[in-house]
């Protein structure tokens, strides 16, 4: 399941900032030195959990400030779900 929602949000983080396509994502790299601003993160994660279902509301994933901080809190409030 983790390696899932990873891919996901790679490929969802690719397709709010295109630039990044060319570049290699490292998973513990913060989503503002990826390039993403708040608003990019908001997109982020509401593409996300629209993705995998879920209906959960965003404020609970604010805090993630990496790809694996949010992978985790996703795993974790699927698992509560």
């Amino acid at each position: 399941m983790r390696n899932e929602v990873i891919t996901l949000i790679k490929e969802n983080l690719v397709e709010i900032i295109p630039e990044l396509k060319a570049t290699p994502i490292e998973l513990d790299e913060t989503f503002v030195n990826l390039g993403a601003n708040s608003v990019d993160r908001g997109e982020l994660i509401t593409l996300t959990l629209e993705r995998l279902n879920l209906e959960v509301s965003r404020i609970e994933f604010v805090s993630a400030q990496t790809i694996n901080e949010l992978a985790d809190l996703i795993i974790e409030k699927t698992q509560k779900v």
